[in-house]
């Protein structure tokens, strides 16, 4: 059945939030219907929203920024809050809008929201079509030689690199026909932004939420950065990482986008580091083909032997870890990282993750629920799924016994301490020799350095190498259990 061209079509927006490059938006501009840009604040237990606090200061900020792009187009961004079918059918209703579009989400909770909505809009007539353009592939369709999902990430990148370019990204249109806006709720109204207190107050010194954000962010990686990025990403110290994480979190920019911008850079940019850059955008397509394809990713052992695993789970050692106070310099760098930006370098997070899972025995889910709040960039696919690697638990996974040791990481990552001064400022006065090890530093050098362990900086509140070992003895109890 034809549609009317003057009925509007509701473009509703979810962690798509950009102009650039967005199939739903182009589709809708196309159908020469006006449009009626929609935000909806579904329930927390729908599971749907921001991941955690951290990720809802991005979100306030980000919306901001989608409704200054609209407003240039003479729209703006309508907010509403409630369960997203019971919203858009309120919409359906006001404006006798005839389709509604979306992009498609990948995770446990989005798909089964959105497959009872496209059921229940198509009983009434309603259009409802969803579009790709969130991933470079569709997990329900890469698959095996075999047809089952791809559960290693090699054989995964081989497949997504062997399925050519992917198409390359959709410019945003110059100009919208949109409809006339119903009532929307006011942003500060939805309180996503913490006030007393304000621990957010340093997120402002790095990021830059929105669309134009991220555009200006991969242009700046791409002309700065891409060039030494094989070798330069494991350094904390550097500015050598995209810092694209939290835009793509909250589909600021698309896959596509990045990868796009990774084209026709060979004479002078050598190839590995084009190549290693796009296999950490592929990462996060294997983390997603995970979720797709085993919903429980976050909250169960993909490898089930795990579930005998005897976890410590103490509560002193996980609030030290929390709080950065490990007494380990790499790691309490991380931790305070994370607590000042929202963010932590890639490198950093598998050492701290691999202290709270092996040197302190706490389950990695705790340390999962942990980065999910307090990380901008918290992702329900790539943040499981790189706790599952660590863990050992995982598809595709780091072995358990591969334990990295805290005070040889930073010695090779960090060589003169840079990263861990910057986050770490009671050991700045000590030199690179004990910048990792402060507790075997001679009492001169520490007095010397103003540093009282166990006052000033705490001793550290395990000794790795009898961790270790505790930590192989209770895999291999699990392992022979099997």
């Amino acid at each position: 059945m034809a549609k009317d061209a003057a009925k509007p079509v509701i473009l509703w927006f979810r962690k798509d939030l950009r102009l650039d490059d967005n199939q739903a938006l182009t589709a809708a501009h196309r159908s020469g219907r006006p449009i009626i840009p929609l935000y909806i604040r579904e329930p927390a237990a729908a599971g749907t929203g921001p991941l955690g606090a951290a990720q809802a200061w991005w979100l306030h900020h980000s919306l901001e920024a989608l409704n200054r792009s609209l407003q240039k187009l003479n729209g703006r961004l309508v907010l509403a809050s409630g369960e997203a079918l019971e919203v858009l059918c309120a919409f359906i209703k006001e404006s006798a809008a005839e389709a509604v579009f979306w992009n498609r989400r990948y995770d446990p909770a989005g798909i089964s929201i959105d497959a009872r909505i496209k059921h229940e809009l198509e009983k009434q007539a309603i259009e409802a079509r969803s579009f790709g353009g969130q991933l470079l592939h569709e997990p329900s369709r890469l698959m095996t030689g075999n047809g089952t999902p791809y559960r290693v990430y090699t054989p995964f990148w081989r497949a997504l690199e062997g399925g050519g370019e992917p198409e390359p990204p959709l410019d945003a249109p110059a100009k919208l026909r949109l409809a006339s806006q119903p009532k929307s709720e006011v942003l500060g109204s939805w309180k996503l932004l913490p006030t007393k207190p304000d621990w957010a107050g340093d997120f402002v010194d790095l990021w830059t939420p929105g669309e134009e954000g991220a555009q200006q962010r991969l242009h700046v990686f791409v002309e700065d950065a891409l060039e030494g990025y094989k070798e330069n990403r494991d350094y904390p110290a550097r500015p050598a990482t995209s810092m694209l994480s939290p835009h793509l979190a909250l589909g600021e920019i698309s896959p596509a986008r990045i990868w796009d911008a990774t084209r026709g850079l060979s004479q002078r940019v050598p190839a590995a580091d084009i190549v290693h850059f796009r296999k950490e955008i592929a990462w996060r397509e294997f983390s997603y083909h995970l979720l797709f394809h085993f919903p429980r990713l976050a909250s169960a052992n993909w490898n089930d032997r795990f579930d005998g695993f005897e976890w410590r789970n103490n509560s002193g050692d996980f609030e030290a870890w929390r709080r950065g106070m490990t007494g380990y310099p790499i790691v309490d760098a991380g931790m305070r990282q994370l607590w000042r930006h929202g963010w932590m370098h890639n490198r950093v997070r598998m050492i701290v993750a691999s202290f709270l899972i092996e040197d302190l025995m706490i389950d990695w889910r705790r340390g999962e629920a942990w980065f999910r709040d307090t990380l901008v960039d918290a992702d329900p696919a790539n943040n499981a799924a790189s706790w599952q690697w660590v863990a050992g638990s995982g598809a595709d996974a780091s072995p358990f016994f591969r334990i990295f040791n805290p005070v040889l990481q930073g010695e090779k990552f960090d060589p003169d301490g840079d990263y861990v001064r910057t986050y770490v400022p009671e050991l700045r006065e000590l030199g690179p020799k004990y910048i990792h090890r402060p507790f075997e530093a001679p009492k001169s050098m520490l007095d010397e350095a103003g540093i009282t362990l166990g006052q000033t900086y705490p001793k550290p509140i395990v000794d790795h190498a009898s961790a270790r070992n505790r930590a192989l003895a209770a895999y291999k109890a699990i392992r022979d259990a099997a």
